[in-house]
């Protein structure tokens, strides 16, 4: 079992100063924290109704930082933390240039990304963008095939749906031999296939221990159809919080659901430092705590 730290919203503990965070990360860092992951938005339409997942968890105006720009500063402020997001939604990147990103941000992190791509749920931000989100999985899919592609061989010829392109040579390549991609998307049966087929991990919505284990049977089967190893899948899922009668958060109590969370098959726990601590102050006693439960469930 590892552990991500999510940034979601600790700019508010500097007055709106997300540069500031950057310091928590070298904190975490130099704990052991494994990871430190962030959440995408291009831009905002005004139906938060929409929102799949119940009550959208913040206002229109919350700042969204754009996470291979943020990753980029981490990772040189950093030395060992991995990068990731949760999720970057990639088809709001043309392909080409996100396999460029992502082979820049492995080659000046010496190798720390293990990037979360997703579809996103909104459609405005795919209009205001000039993107089908008709076809958001299909760019989806073809993207992680054209990125493998031009990380590993030259000249690329491709012809797919939504990219077509013909002996194409890109560098600079990552330093990882396979970049880990992982995707947040439902474990619906194509899911399963697509992840079996083209992913590395799962970042689930979901925090049940009974659901995520049926979930997961659900991948390995997929894994197994495909003739594909499932060994070394991994699966990132956000701590939900516990709180007490009066609304304060209930660190030992959230963390003891950690065990199950494992014994389910998840392998990350992701952390959100707001919703367990009163500001900056708290973090470093909260990243033991939270590393020891981490340790002790493996």
């Amino acid at each position: 079992m590892r552990l991500s730290l999510g940034l979601y919203g600790l700019q508010n503990w500097f007055g709106g100063d997300f540069a500031a965070v950057i310091d928590l990360v070298r904190t975490a860092d130099r704990m052991g924290v494994d990871q430190v992951s962030l959440t995408d938005h291009v831009v905002m339409g005004e139906r938060l109704d929409r929102y799949p997942y119940g009550q959208f968890p913040a206002p229109l105006d919350t700042p969204w930082f754009e996470p291979i720009t943020v990753l980029a500063a981490i990772a040189g402020a950093t030395q060992r933390i991995r990068l990731s997001t949760g999720v970057l939604i990639s088809p709001l990147r043309p392909a080409v240039l996100l396999a460029k990103q992502l082979a820049t941000l492995d080659v000046m992190s010496r190798g720390r990304v293990e990037i979360g791509i997703g579809t996103g749920w909104q459609r405005e931000e795919y209009e205001a963008g000039g993107i089908d989100f008709a076809k958001r999985y299909r760019i989806m899919d073809e993207q992680v095939r054209l990125c493998r592609q031009l990380w590993s061989e030259a000249p690329v010829s491709f012809q797919g749906e939504t990219v077509k392109l013909e002996r194409i040579h890109q560098w600079p390549r990552p330093v990882q031999p396979r970049l880990p991609i992982w995707m947040g998307v439902a474990p619906t049966p194509r899911n399963c296939r697509r992840m079996a087929e083209l992913a590395d991990g799962w970042i689930p919505m979901m925090n049940d221990p009974a659901a995520l284990s049926a979930a997961l049977g659900d991948i390995r089967a997929a894994f197994a159809a495909q003739g594909r190893d499932f060994a070394g899948f991994q699966c990132r899922v956000v701590l939900p919080g516990v709180f007490r009668a009066d609304h304060t958060p209930d660190v030992s109590a959230a963390l003891a659901r950690i065990p199950a969370l494992a014994a389910a098959g998840v392998t990350m726990v992701e952390v959100l430092p707001l919703m367990f601590c009163r500001g900056p102050d708290d973090l470093e006693g909260f990243l033991e705590q939270a590393l020891d439960a981490v340790k002790g469930s493996t």
